[in-house]
């Protein structure tokens, strides 16, 4: 039997030489139902006027973080939701990004600190990421990340975004900040 009848017979359809048909984007499916999403506070557009963003609240900064990354995000199609604050398995903000081939589910962890970030804080970012299957973590700081932390990190789908880096991704979006660590005066004992 001919290839062409045996296809005929088992009511085979073809759509033709492929280079005439258009080609469709790729999109990766994930599930983005979560409950633990909440509505974005906008803080961005008041941040100019912030004279030090690691001394704003913590909420804030981690609504300045979700909304920050929407703006990254925006131009690839992602998604960023802010989770709510109580039992949120350390994780502040999610990014879906449908690219099949840089895409998927990014945790994002955002720490307001006036000290060095420790490698506890990027273990968890790790323990999260597994545990909520992401493809990678970021960890963004008003502070800077230690060598522990950084060695950590290597090699691992982490990304650490320090205090000077954070101002400079602002920067990029216009907005004009200011981030000074202040170190805290121990109480005498």
């Amino acid at each position: 039997m001919v290839p062409k009848d045996c296809f005929r017979n088992l009511k085979g359809i073809s759509a033709g030489p492929l280079h005439q048909i258009a080609p469709i984007r790729p999109i990766l499916e994930m599930n983005k139902a979560d409950k633990r999403f909440i509505e974005t506070k906008e803080i961005l557009a008041g941040i100019n006027s912030i004279p030090n963003f690691a001394e704003m609240d913590w909420e804030d900064f981690e609504h300045l973080i979700g909304e920050l990354f929407e703006l990254y995000f925006n131009g690839v199609g992602a998604e960023v939701n802010v989770t709510r604050k109580s039992r949120e398995g350390g994780v502040d903000a999610v990014a879906f990004d449908p690219d099949p081939i840089r895409g998927g589910k990014f945790i994002i962890q955002a720490k307001r600190y006036n000290h060095t970030v420790d490698p506890g804080a990027v273990r968890d970012l790790y323990g999260a990421m597994n545990h909520e299957g992401a493809s990678r973590g970021i960890l963004v700081t008003t502070s800077y990340f230690g060598p522990d932390s950084v060695a950590f990190a290597k090699d691992k789908p982490i990304t650490l975004i320090d205090g000077p880096r954070l101002v400079h991704m602002l920067n990029e979006h216009g907005h004009n900040v200011r981030c000074e660590i202040t170190k805290r005066k121990r109480k005498p004992s």
